[in-house]
């Protein structure tokens, strides 16, 4: 109806509308009566018919009434006029690929577009690349967002004034206030209609006169069903087939809504009601189905269409841009009532996907992209996102597509945030947000508690915590009063969500039973990883300003006081330790409840450390009173945390369940450590710092529950409490190292944040070697998703290039290694070990120690200068002394080694301690007197610590320390030489000493010399005793032994049989050289036992591959015919698909074999529910030795030597010749045809003359010599009848049929087209034809002919037959043959095998089994070589007629024999246009891939060896070729085989070029094959992965819609460019639906594929519809690595080596086995959906 009506005249309407005194009305009135006519009209839409009526009808009056003329004209004139914005702007779709510059982004959510990337200065700097989510735009021109470079030469505007877009752009006045009326009448429209919330009615003026009864029940998309559940519902509700339901569903998931039902109000209920039900059995919650009057839907599809109209106008003109925004933003005339675009926003969660698209699409557009409208539309939303935020999580769609995401957009722009913070205290309009999404989660004691959380509704509260993030990303350089008030405000708000976490989730210590119920833990700490960031940004911002710092300490002061969490319940209580005191509370850890949870107290130990930093100290006492400033309080809560986490690893707590082991795991990790772990140790290095030393150490002591035991009142001999009180000891000895050796903090010495880095940078890599990306993953990102590595990495690692396979490494440099500490406190237990071992296995090789002292640390700032005094304390010296008189003593189990260790490694910190006082003041002035107090204290009963540390020496126990233990003492000798240098008495007592060393030393070594004697004594004895009962028990052996190695001696015979062989190598003709052959003993992989391969014995076969192949393909794309009815007799010589057989050259008996089969079959048959990863209905198994992928066996069958007497070859050689063995052979085909026909009878030979002047016998060509055929086992037959059968079931994709006539034919197809296979990839690979095959390929090549050549059964004698005079005929005049092919039509070398092979079945008679004698064979090898070399000449000849020659090439007798064949053939062929130029050389050229591949042929069926020249790349190509004639018999040059048997070819040559085949070829009517045949490669790839992802990004389907999301798919065989994983282009490939990757595979690469996802960067290798897997990528990043997805997004570069790998993979045939042995490590199956890719 609405397709007949006539379109109005748009200038007119427009002008009426313009002089009415109402336009709005006027408008919606032709709205009212068009819309209606146009959308909705049918049950099934149809969207381009109605794009075109909309655009007739209705959009192009409104161009007419906004321009005031024609659309062209006015739009002409206005770009004329305007200039164009210098922002990009471009939206990006879901998965587009996005480019960030490291260098000069402001922050990380800066981005390009790739046409903005590709043209601008980041590309050559540090950048990254990620796939968009969707909804963000290019910052192209965005002066805030970059550094540097903010244009790209498209968006440059060339002129400052130009870059300010808050500037007015006006318009002409009458086009502006027609622009104006316009824009408000239609964002009016769009604003009434898609808030509407009436089903059946309209807004007053756009109500239709008439009401019809028709509606549409309307199904929309959430998120709690899936694609099966609506798939359901709608085929019970609508009665529909599947195929229709998931039309629906796919569309209601792309679009957000599909009207499902079109009809009567009662019959869209019913559908409705049915709907629902059938939702609710399925999910708690039913589909969201509404029932819309079609007026309704209708004005609701054009108000999408005007919004995208929007889209395409406001761009034209920065001035309608900027009109718009005015009428976007202007206060309602409604009262109460908020802007246009507010509406929009807060009906935002109620809108459906392709709404909420077309609305966040025209905001960005337009507001987003000016400076002025930007800053009022973000006061607006902030004014609202509370509200925004609020109806996101109740909302169920992603992020991605809420209103809500564009807060990046708003908050990430540095002087907007900074607006928004003073004008609208943003930071606390996000923070009170939190806080009451979260405050359901709060308990009595007001904190929070996460058990038993909606998950959904928590993580989407989490995406908050983005925003607050966003607007800090950049810190001001300049505080306002107003700001630092503001912000103050906001981080007091912000202090009260971390009030709220303070102690949060306490755990208690489970005694008796295992905890019931695993509590649930990963709430906490993601929101403790999503603060990270946020607490470490407010902390910057904080340190910008001196004023706001110390405030902000105060506040965090405050806030720790007022928390109550896990108080002390007992008043304080004196403890006493060595003289010292304690006043204590009590607190029990393993006792009391404790939290990992501690933000308030981490954030004041931050603030503390930029306090000094910045040198405020001094200025802290003005904020905070230092009476309240107790430092003991303020490090328990963290104390007690470490404390739980030493408990947890000494397995105190392991009642608890798995949680808390992940807790403690998280606390430590990476992720978290830097604001949980870290900040712990400095609060304790605060504490450390301000407190006595003495009574730090106690309170240590006290709170690892290690008092009593330091103190001497612990004496239990349970051994479990034991062990624990040893692990918490290493613990605790631990901690102390940590507290004073760790100072690599900016604040607590003088070191930058690169010097942090260098730190932990050196200490990963003396674990191991690492690549990039396991170094990045070691080291904490800062906000902007930094680790510094690439700074630092070069100072302190070299960079090993990754090889073919792996990823590159790079190694720690030796002078690195000085800086090593083995108590690292980053390490975990693992790393620890690793580390340790590594520099000790490193110092060993170097001859070295293994001595691991701690390195020299920075010296402590000023503030934190008192944490030494802890080294030099009373209590520590006492708890060092306890820890090695244990030791000493060797006190059994009360000790361990790493309790000494750690107990060394404190030592030697204070000894260096102790040296760098020494050398940096004098004497008098050092304090610091460690080494005295070890020595002195405890003396006089020799209980001292150095006296200790002396005897621990001779301990046996502990020699893996004693190098530790020595690097000790000298230090304690060291440092008093430095204190008595000056003192006379120095050098006696050292003296004294060195010989009571000495003494102490030579007792010892002498006492471990004495233990190691006699325990060596012991084993030898017990080995002597072994090695005599060894012998009498097996006297037989050595009685049977030879005196003498006899055996060994060379035999004489085998020498003389080597030089026979070296004496002649050739392999065909009279001359054929002696086989070598060897008696065949292998061993069975199975059952492991021996055995001869003969024809009479049992079968050994070898595991093989059969497999359809176009790797040799002339004509990629070119398939073959219908299977049932195609004849493979001829070989095309575009080789399009050919049948590959390989082998992994595993040998089995065939009895094994089978065995092993049925098992597996029962195995996988009996795993009901498992995927199985090989096909066993077609024959697969995977090789039990190597795990290939196998689906037949080879046959074994024995070379069996036929001697050949050379003399009476020659002799009848004279006999013979080709024109009597062509007649002979004429003669016996003749005569097995006449054999054959009914009623029998002899028929009459060829008339014509080949040489000959009498007719032969049938039998003529018997009496050349005949001898029995070889007879094979049933057991080799049955062998060969299954290769056979699975060569021809693979090759042609048919049924197995044994009886099939085409069963031999694929046989010897598989034979010829391997060999070719074979040879091209040598050829590609510059390698010898012979001696380069690995022995696996080399032992299946053979088998694989010997297969073929034994192939020939009695029962295929006739069929046999029948095939050869087939063939023959291509070469021979054979009477009754028809339809032979013509000889450009013919692949030569698979036409030579399938001659040979078939010839023997000319000597079987229907009573006797002959085969030809060695004679016979030599010479029918010999002319049918001859014969088809010659046929191949004329095509090299006639294929190479416009192909242009070498100059000077040919010259003398080559160039003379050259022209007398070109002329013989030129006589018999029309059109032939071949200059002599050069023609010899390309006759050798289009030759040498036949000869090399006859050669590979000849060797493997007769086991001639082949001449040394061809077993070397050093030779030329000229004696390479004449090694290939000589070998097979052949003259070097080959156009002397013309002239040799002219009289005999010159008549063929009439047959062969006189075909009108021919003749069409010549002109070009018919595809012509070059030789030699191009090599297939790879597609050419770019160097840069950018520029494929540019092709990507303009890629377009050519099905699909414009502004789908595409996952493009380059075929790396052809370099199509494919649309993957999309229903747009799907086919139907054997009855059943595939994708575009699928369908292209079959087509291209005969079922086997290649794919580079380009936008996911990496390679699916394709064996078949079903058999994928996934392929790194050829391209890596600088640090040799991958980047599957684009996760690290940094800078690809193609790597030739992986590339050639890929190559390889390809023309080996190896793809297939490659993606079952993926399958088979990853353990990981595609599912079905992966036949759509």
């Amino acid at each position: 109806m609405a397709e007949s009506k006539k379109a109005p005249n748009g200038l007119e309407l427009s002008k009426n509308w313009l002089e009415s005194t109402d336009c709005r009305l006027e408008i919606m009135w032709y709205l009212m009566e068009q819309v209606p006519q146009i959308y909705c009209l049918e049950a099934v839409p149809h969207p381009q018919e109605e794009e075109e009526l909309a655009t007739d009808l209705l959009l192009q009056p409104l161009e007419c009434f906004l321009f005031g003329e024609d659309p062209h004209v006015g739009l002409e004139k206005l770009q004329q006029d305007s200039a164009s914005s210098h922002l990009c702007g471009r939206v990006f779709k879901e998965g587009e690929t996005t480019y960030s510059c490291r260098d000069c982004a402001i922050d990380p959510t800066c981005v390009l577009c790739t046409d903005c990337f590709q043209n601008s200065v980041h590309k050559g700097h540090r950048y990254k690349m990620h796939a968009s989510s969707g909804g963000g735009f290019c910052d192209c021109g965005d002066l805030e967002a970059w550094k540097t470079g903010p244009f790209c030469p498209k968006h440059d505007p060339g002129a400052t004034a130009a870059m300010e877009t808050d500037t007015d752009h006006v318009l002409e006045p009458g086009l502006l206030e027609r622009a104006e009326k316009l824009f408000r009448v239609i964002l009016r429209y769009i604003t009434e209609l898609l808030v509407w919330e009436e089903h059946d009615e309209l807004p007053t003026e756009l109500r239709p006169r008439v009401h019809r009864d028709t509606y549409y029940c309307v199904l929309y998309n959430d998120e709690h069903h899936s694609y099966e559940h609506v798939n359901y519902a709608l085929q019970r509700a609508l009665q529909c087939d599947r195929e229709e339901a998931h039309t629906h569903t796919a569309l209601i998931d792309k679009e957000g809504r599909r009207a499902v039902k079109r009809g009567s109000l009662r019959s869209c209920l019913q559908v409705q009601q049915q709907i629902e039900t059938n939702s609710e059995q399925i999910s708690s919650e039913p589909l969201r189905v509404e029932i819309l009057h079609s007026a309704v839907m209708a004005h609701q599809s054009f108000a999408l269409c005007l919004g995208s109209w929007l889209q395409k106008i406001i761009p034209y003109s920065v001035g309608f841009r900027q009109l718009f925004c005015q009428v976007a933003l202007e206060p309602s005339q409604v009262a109460d009532q908020p802007s246009l675009i507010s509406q929009l926003m807060l009906h935002d969660s109620k809108l459906y996907k392709v709404a909420r698209k077309v609305i966040h699409e025209l905001i960005v557009c337009s507001l987003l992209m000016e400076t002025k409208y930007k800053r009022l539309f973000a006061i607006e939303y902030t004014k609202y996102y509370k509200q925004l935020q609020k109806d996101f999580i109740i909302d169920d769609h992603e992020r991605s597509i809420s209103i809500t995401s564009l807060s990046v957009q708003i908050f990430t722009v540095p002087t907007l945030a900074r607006q928004l913070i003073e004008e609208g205290n943003v930071i606390k309009v996000i923070v009170e947000t939190v806080m009451e999404m979260l405050s359901e989660h709060l308990d009595s004691s007001n904190r929070f508690h996460f058990q038993g959380h909606n998950v959904d509704r928590f993580y989407r509260i989490q995406d908050i915590f983005h925003d607050l993030r966003y607007i800090l990303i950049s810190k001001p350089t300049v505080w306002s009063s107003e700001l630092r008030a503001q912000f103050l405000e906001g981080f007091r708000a912000f202090l009260r969500i971390l009030a709220s976490m303070q102690g949060m989730e306490e755990v208690k210590r489970q005694f008796g039973q295992h905890v019931e119920v695993e509590p649930e833990w990963e709430a906490g700490f993601s929101i403790q990883i999503l603060l990270r960031h946020i607490l470490s940004m407010l902390q910057e911002w904080c340190a910008s300003d001196e004023e706001v710092l110390l405030q902000a300490f105060k506040d965090c002061h405050s806030t720790l006081l007022r928390c109550t969490n896990q108080p002390f319940h007992s008043e304080a209580t004196d403890s006493y330790m060595c003289k010292h005191i304690l006043n204590s509370r009590p607190y029990k850890v393993s006792q009391e409840p404790v939290s990992v949870y501690l933000p308030v107290s981490r954030l004041l130990a931050g603030l503390y450390v930029h306090i000094c930093k910045s040198g405020a100290v001094s200025c802290l006492q003005e904020y905070l009173d230092e009476m309240h400033c107790d430092f003991a309080y303020l490090a328990e809560h963290p104390l007690r945390c470490l404390a739980l986490a030493a408990q947890v690893s000494a397995e105190m707590w392991r009642r608890n369940g798995l949680s808390l082991v992940s807790q403690v795991y998280y606390y430590q990790d990476v992720k978290c450590r830097d604001e949980m772990f870290d900040k712990d140790i400095i609060m304790l290095q605060i504490a450390g710092s301000r407190m006595d030393p003495n009574d730090f150490v106690m309170l240590v002591l006290q709170r690892l529950e290690l008092f009593e035991l330091f103190n001497g009142s612990c004496l239990s001999k349970d051994q479990e409490l034991l062990k624990q009180l040893n692990r918490l000891t290493e613990e605790m000895l631990h901690l102390l190292i940590v507290i004073i050796g760790e100072r690599y903090v900016p604040g607590i010495s003088q070191v930058t944040r690169e010097d942090v880095t260098m730190r932990e940078v050196i200490h990963l890599l003396c674990i191991e070697p690492m690549a990039h990306s396991s170094l990045v993953k070691g080291l904490p990102e800062n906000e902007s998703q930094e680790t510094g590595l690439e700074s630092v990495i070069s100072r302190v690692a070299t960079f090993r290039q990754p090889g073919v396979s792996g990823h590159g490494l790079y190694e720690v440099k030796k002078e690195c290694l000085q800086e090593f500490n083995p108590f690292f406190y980053h390490y975990s237990k693992s790393q620890h070990s690793k580390a340790e071992d590594a520099q000790k296995k490193r110092q060993a090789q170097e001859g070295g120690g293994k001595a691991l002292p701690p390195p020299v640390p920075p010296p402590f700032t000023p503030p934190f200068s008192g944490i030494v005094r802890v080294l030099n304390c009373d209590i520590l010296l006492h708890v060092l002394r306890v820890v090695l008189q244990k030791a000493a003593e060797d006190r059994a189990g009360q000790w361990t080694e790493a309790m000494i260790q750690r107990a060394l490694h404190l030592i030697g910190q204070a000894l260096l301690e102790e040296k760098t006082q020494l050398e940096a003041s004098s004497e008098d002035e050092v304090t610091f007197d460690f080494s005295l107090k070890a020595r002195g204290s405890g003396c006089e009963h020799g209980n001292s610590l150095f006296q200790f540390l002396t005897k621990l020496r001779s301990l046996c126990s502990l020699e893996a320390q004693k190098d530790m233990i020595q690097w000790t003492l000298q230090m304690f000798e060291t440092i008093k030489r430095m204190r008595e240098k000056s003192s006379p008495a120095a050098p006696t007592s050292m003296e004294q000493t060195k010989t009571e060393e000495s003494v102490q030393n030579k007792k010892a070594e002498q006492k471990r010399k004495a233990e190691a004697a006699k325990h060596r004594q012991k084993i030898m004895a017990q080995m002597s005793a072994m090695q005599k009962n060894f012998i009498e028990t097996h006297k037989m052996l050595y009685d049977n032994l030879p005196e003498s190695g006899v055996q060994g001696e060379p035999s004489p015979s085998v020498d003389s049989s080597s030089m026979e062989l070296s004496e002649s190598c050739v392999a065909v003709g009279s001359h054929r050289g002696v086989p070598c052959v060897e008696r065949e003993v292998l061993t069975c992989i199975l059952c492991q036992e021996e055995q001869e391969v003969k024809a009479r014995g049992p079968a050994m076969v070898l595991a093989a591959c059969v497999q359809r192949s176009a790797v040799l393909t002339q004509t990629r794309g070119k398939g073959l015919p219908s299977s049932d009815s195609f004849d493979p007799l001829f070989m095309h010589p575009d080789l399009a698909v050919g049948t590959h057989t390989g082998s992994c050259g595993h040998v089995m008996h065939a009895a094994c074999w089978q065995k092993y089969f049925e098992a597996v079959q029962n195995i996988t048959r009996n795993r009901l529910h498992a995927e199985s990863i090989i096909d066993l209905e077609n024959g697969e198994y995977m090789c039990p030795l190597c795990k290939s992928l196998c689906n037949t066996v080879i046959p074994l069958i024995p070379l069996e030597p036929l001697p050949l007497n050379n003399e009476s070859a020659q002799l009848v050689g004279q006999v013979l010749t080709l024109p009597c063995w062509t007649q002979i052979i004429m003669a016996r085909v003749n005569g097995l045809k006449a054999a054959g026909q009914d009623g029998g009878g002899s028929s009459g030979v060829a008339e014509l003359a080949l040489g000959g002047d009498e007719h032969m016998d049938s039998l003529s060509i018997l009496s050349f010599g005949v001898q029995a055929s070889t007879k094979y086992s049933d057991s080799i037959g049955g062998m060969l009848a299954v290769c056979a059968t699975t060569v021809h079931r693979v090759g042609l994709k048919v049924p197995p049929n044994e009886l099939d006539p085409r069963v031999p034919i694929m046989s010897w197809n598989t034979c010829a087209f391997t060999i070719q296979a074979t040879e091209n990839m040598l050829q590609e690979e510059a390698k010898p034809l012979f001696g380069s095959l690995q022995n696996r390929q080399l032992a299946g090549l053979k088998a694989l002919v010997q297969f073929s050549a034994a192939n020939c059964q009695k029962r295929w004698q006739a069929v046999i037959q029948k095939h050869f005079t087939h063939m023959l005929a291509v070469l021979l005049p054979i009477m009754n043959v028809e339809g032979t092919p013509c000889l450009l039509e013919v692949d030569c070398f698979h036409l030579l095998v399938g001659l040979v092979l078939a010839v023997p079945t000319l000597y079987q008679e229907a009573m006797v089994d002959l085969q030809p004698s060695a004679i016979s064979s030599a010479y029918n090898h010999l002319h049918l070589l001859h014969l088809v070399t010659t046929a191949h000449m004329v095509q090299v000849l006639l294929s190479s007629q416009d192909t242009p020659g070498i100059m000077g090439g040919d010259d003398g007798e080559d160039a003379r024999l050259a022209s007398d064949f070109l002329q013989a053939v030129a006589q018999h062929t029309d059109g032939l246009r071949c200059g002599l130029q050069g023609i010899a050389g390309r006759v050798r050229r289009g030759m040498a891939p036949f000869l090399r591949c006859a050669a590979i042929f000849f060797n493997c069926l007769t086991g001639v060896p082949p001449p040394k020249e061809l077993s070397s790349s050093a030779v030329s190509e000229e004696a390479q070729m004449e090694a290939l004639c000589s070998y097979l018999a052949l003259p070097s040059n080959l156009f002397k085989l013309f002239q040799e048997h002219k009289e005999t070819i010159s008549p063929l040559l009439q047959r062969w070029c006189g075909r009108p085949e021919i003749t069409k070829a010549l002109k070009g009517d018919m595809p012509l094959v070059r030789y030699p045949r191009k090599c297939n490669k790879l597609v050419h790839l770019p160097e840069d992965y950018s520029a494929l992802l540019n092709q990507a990004c303009h890629f377009q389907c050519p099905k699909g819609p414009m502004d789908e999301r595409k996952h493009p798919a380059l075929c790396l065989f052809c370099g199509a460019m494919l649309c993957s994983k999309s229903p747009c282009c799907q086919e139907q490939l054997d009855g059943e639906k595939v994708g575009a990757c699928t369908a292209h595979a079959a087509r291209c690469g005969a079922g086997v594929g290649m794919f580079l996802r380009i936008r996911e960067c990496e390679v699916v290798l394709m064996g078949n519809k079903t058999r994928l897997s996934l392929y790194p990528a050829p391209y890596l990043d600088d640090y040799g690595e991958t980047d599957p997805q684009l996760r690290r997004g940094n800078p690809l570069h193609l790597s030739p080596e992986r590339y050639r790998r890929l190559h390889q993979l390809w023309h080996q045939h190896c793809i297939m086995e490659e993606i079952v042995r993926s399958q088979e490590v990853v353990n990981v199956m595609f599912g079905p959906d992966w036949q759509m890719l």
